[in-house]
């Protein structure tokens, strides 16, 4: 049978993995559709805020933070359990695809728990400073009041998403027997 990324859990599985693994694909969607709105904002922006300064050559005040503190955070993090669920993360296999395929698993798998920890660890850390960052309204030092304690929550956000993709991922190997 070939890997679709796509095709859920085997039939044998129960309907609750299968379940899980339908939501945690329509949530990781959701995030990219997200990311991908913060990527086209932040284009319109820098587009608008350079024609502004050759024109006018004065610039939209806030480019550069809105760009740093938002839109590239959101961009980058939110897709980070899309990426997983497809098994778009770079690795490297060489050796491992001259190995039989219960190495392979096994491999696999222990790969599968390390990011586990990994991200788990990430997506603690980062939601303890989201906690903070929104309880004390944190700004940067600028021209301007800028609050940026909403984007410490996209962090968090990827992080768990991720953590659900991996999960996700994990079962499907260990039901397949197959590393993904």
């Amino acid at each position: 049978m070939p890997l679709n990324p796509n095709h859920d859990l085997d039939d044998a599985t129960s309907a609750e993995p299968n379940l899980m693994y339908r939501f945690v694909t329509w949530l990781n969607t959701a995030f990219l559709v997200i990311s991908a709105i913060f990527v086209v904002l932040m284009m319109l922006h820098v587009t608008a805020d350079v024609l502004l300064r050759s024109v006018s050559n004065v610039g939209i005040i806030g480019t550069l933070e809105v760009v740093s503190y938002y839109y590239m955070v959101c961009a980058i993090f939110l897709a980070f359990g899309y990426v997983e669920m497809h098994n778009e993360h770079i690795r490297v296999d060489l050796f491992v695809q001259q190995m039989p395929r219960s190495a392979q698993v096994v491999l696999y798998i222990l790969a599968c728990l390390a990011g586990f920890v990994f991200f788990g660890l990430l997506a603690w850390q980062s939601m303890i400073d989201a906690l903070r960052a929104t309880a004390s309204q944190e700004t940067i030092m600028s021209n301007f009041l800028f609050y940026v304690w909403p984007s410490r929550w996209a962090l968090p956000i990827g992080f768990i998403g991720c953590l659900l993709a991996i999960l996700c991922n994990l079962l499907k190997s260990v039901t397949r027997w197959r590393a993904l």
